[in-house]
């Protein structure tokens, strides 16, 4: 049986004293003050066409294939190519940079600085910089890149040689003058000194 309390026929302890009604009344309970919700200012995530839209507007997208676009020919361009549907011949930018998108298809041989590869490429990659390989992508050819990147996930069929990024990207070296070096005279050599005849052989 549980008891909580006393009943009043029960006689009070001298030891213990029941607290009164005025005690409780003095305390006062303050309710807690709702603290400042802290918002972080990240950026969300965009989508793709937003990025694209934004890429176009500062002026660092040269070209865009878009989904059921399909081009064939040659393409040259200086910052950005954007390929998002198909394109079949070569594609060659020694500056610029490559995306092939999720559902893009390339046919061709590209030479640029930096590609990356999230669609399927079938053709031979030389990227001067890198090269990104990323999780849905797909690329049968030989790659030459100094710097490479595969995520988990991606298919590669075909051979990498790794090269050295050029040397384009190095100032020319200038030949130095050193100040350090004394200036000795070379000793000079006498004209004057008998040349030694050749000895005959004695019988």
């Amino acid at each position: 049986m549980l008891r909580m309390g006393k009943t009043p026929n029960e006689e009070k302890s001298p030891t213990q004293t029941q607290p009164s009604v005025e005690n409780y009344a003095q305390r006062t309970y303050q309710p807690l003050e709702p603290r400042p919700v802290e918002t972080a200012a990240t950026p969300r995530a965009l989508s793709e066409s937003e990025t694209i839209a934004r890429e176009i507007k500062d002026g660092t997208l040269s070209g865009f294939v878009g989904s059921g676009t399909a081009i064939t020919g040659e393409s040259t361009f200086k910052s950005l190519l954007r390929i998002d549907g198909k394109f079949s011949g070569r594609i060659c930018s020694p500056t610029g940079s490559l995306i092939v998108g999720a559902g893009g298809v390339v046919d061709a041989n590209i030479e640029v600085a930096v590609a990356t590869i999230q669609g399927t490429v079938n053709g031979d990659i030389v990227a001067t910089q890198r090269l990104e390989l990323g999780r849905a992508g797909k690329l049968n050819g030989n790659i030459q890149t100094p710097s490479l990147m595969i995520e988990q996930g991606a298919v590669f069929e075909g051979s990498c040689k790794m090269i050295q990024q050029k040397a384009a990207a190095e100032p020319p070296r200038v030949a130095e003058r050193k100040d350090n070096v004394i200036n000795t005279p070379k000793p000079e050599v006498k004209a004057d000194t008998p040349k030694v005849a050749s000895i005959a052989a004695v019988n």
